[in-house]
Order: C-alpha cells, then sequence, then structure tokens
C-alpha cells in the first residue's frame, strides 16, 4: 500500500514538474512560435506576401502592435501546455518504463518513436481546444495589424464564441492534423531526445548533466521540426479558418488544404516557418529539459 502511495505522489510530482517547466519554455520561446504561426498564414490571401521571411514577419509584428503582439495568444499557450505536455511526457516515461521491465532493458529507437507518437496523439486530443484558441488569437494580431476588428477580446471570448457558432465540436476544429503533428513531433522530440541523451552518456561523451541534455534537445528539436512542419502548416491553416456567412470554408478537410496549399504555393510551402519552427523547438526544449531535469534532481527523481 506504501509503494502505491509513494508510485503515485511521484507520478503528481512528475505532472507538478512538466507543467512547470513547460510554462517557463513557452514563455521564453512564445515570441518566435507567434511570428512562425503568421509567417505559415502568409499566402492564404492575395494580398499576403509570398516571399515573406521569418524576420521581416516579427518586424511587422512588433512596428504595428509593439512589444505585447509578441505575446498574443499566450494565456491559451500556458492553458494549452498544462494538459498537452504533463499526459504527453509522464505518459511517454510510463510507457517506455513499462516495455523495459516487461522486455528488454534497452529498447530500439523505433519503438521509442512509436511510444512518443502514441502518447503526442492522446495529449493533443485533450489540449487541442486550447490550441484552437491560442491559434485564433495569434491571426487576430494580424488582422488587427491590418486595420480588422479582431474576432476575440480575450481567450474566455474565444472560448464562448467558438462554442456559441461552431458548437462543441468547433472547439475541436483541426484535431486531426493537429492528431498528426503530435504524432510526428513527439516521435521526433521524445524518441530522440531519450535515445540521443543516453547515447551521449553512455559513449561518455559527457555525464547525466546540462552538456547531454542540451545535445541531447538539439537533436530532438532537428528531428521534431523536419517531421512535423508540413502538418504544423496545415494544422495552422485549418484551425484559423472560420466559415463565410453563407456557411462556407476555404478547406474542406486537411488534405484538401494540404493539396491547395501546394498546388497554389508550390510544395516548399509545406515548410513555410521550418525556421522559426525549429529556432523555437531549439531553445523551447532546450529551457524545457534543462529545467525538467533539474527539477527532478531537486525534487529527488531520478533523471528522465
Amino acid at each position: 500500500m506504501k509503494g502505491r502511495e509513494d508510485e503515485e505522489e511521484r507520478a503528481l510530482t512528475k505532472v507538478f514538474l512538466t507543467s512547470l517547466s513547460a510554462m517557463v519554455a513557452e514563455t521564453t520561446t512564445f515570441p518566435i512560435d507567434i511570428t512562425k504561426t503568421r509567417l505559415q498564414l502568409h499566402g492564404e490571401s492575395l494580398s499576403s506576401s509570398r516571399s515573406a521571411s521569418a524576420l521581416g514577419v516579427a518586424g511587422e509584428i512588433l512596428r504595428r502592435e509593439g512589444l505585447v503582439g509578441l505575446y498574443k495568444g499566450l494565456s491559451p499557450a500556458i492553458v494549452r501546455h498544462m494538459f498537452y505536455t504533463p499526459i504527453r511526457i509522464v505518459f511517454y516515461e510510463h510507457l517506455r518504463n513499462t516495455f523495459v521491465v516487461s522486455t528488454d532493458p534497452s529498447l530500439s529507437l523505433s519503438t521509442k518513436a512509436l511510444i512518443g507518437g502514441f502518447s503526442g496523439v492522446i495529449a493533443q486530443v485533450v489540449a487541442s481546444p486550447a490550441d484552437l484558441v491560442k491559434v485564433r488569437m495569434q491571426a487576430d494580431g494580424r488582422m488587427v495589424s491590418q486595420g480588422f476588428q479582431p474576432r476575440y477580446s480575450g481567450p474566455f471570448d474565444a472560448f464562448n464564441k467558438i462554442l456559441r457558432k461552431e458548437g462543441f465540436g468547433g472547439l475541436w476544429k483541426g484535431v486531426f492534423p493537429n492528431v498528426q503533428r503530435a504524432f510526428l513531433v513527439n516521435m521526433g522530440e521524445l524518441a530522440s531526445y531519450d535515445h540521443a541523451k543516453h547515447f551521449i552518456i553512455q559513449n561518455q561523451l559527457a555525464g547525466d548533466n546540462i552538456y547531454a541534455h542540451t545535445l541531447a534537445s538539439v537533436m530532438s528539436g532537428l528531428s521534431a521540426t523536419t517531421l512535423s512542419c508540413p502538418a504544423d502548416v496545415v494544422k495552422t491553416r485549418m484551425m484559423n479558418q472560420t466559415a463565410s456567412e453563407e456557411g462556407k470554408v476555404k478547406y474542406r478537410n486537411s488534405y484538401d488544404c494540404l493539396v491547395k496549399t501546394v498546388r497554389v504555393e508550390g510544395l516548399r510551402a509545406l515548410w513555410k516557418g521550418f525556421f522559426p519552427t525549429w529556432a523555437r523547438l531549439g531553445p523551447w526544449q532546450f529551457v524545457f529539459w534543462v529545467s525538467y531535469e533539474k527539477f527532478r534532481q531537486i525534487s529527488g527523481l531520478s533523471s528522465f
């Protein structure tokens, strides 16, 4: 009985520490995320510049909206990570340890990738409404800069209006491209970080310290970005669209969005925002993993 209570307490501690680490990482890197989102939305209208760059988009946000514009949508992003990150990280670790105990002490990279992808899917289904609100609020800032009225005054207003106009199911708009992205990004992120860190330590390139965590997070960020960027572009465009007064939408589904994006803007459009995505995932994972590993050490938990 005592052992089970200790296990539950450790699980709750991990949930708290992952949420805390994610909040720190999200706040630190959010300006890069909003730049990536705005860049991915470029090309959807005739007035958008097809040669927009990440620096140009960031400069435009600062000029037209000020510093606060770089944090438009931060609150729903924080709410999202309070659900998304603990579920995927804690669930991955639990599944990984279960497989290690019951099968082989050293799991292959492909097995870790499948576990990471599955954990990401479960987490994203739960957190999708908050992700939707975050994308809509980030896109609102762009509308304001173009002289239009924002659709939402805040995250709660966004939730209420989406529920009223689009129904309960509207909160999960874009859930399929979102889930596809979550599978790919977590397959790359969790498996790469886990595998790279243990490879570095086992080959004595570094100890279980900030150097190993940094190298592993760089590899993790690059893998996750390469795999997930096309799904991320589709997800962003699907979640941002709203029906017209006639009830028409630009994209019928994620496949339709994918086809229209490639047809109109070319294959390279699927990797729009690649560098700001990587520029965000790298620092995000560095801040998150270094913080999380340090918090675990302080709390008396073993290394991830």
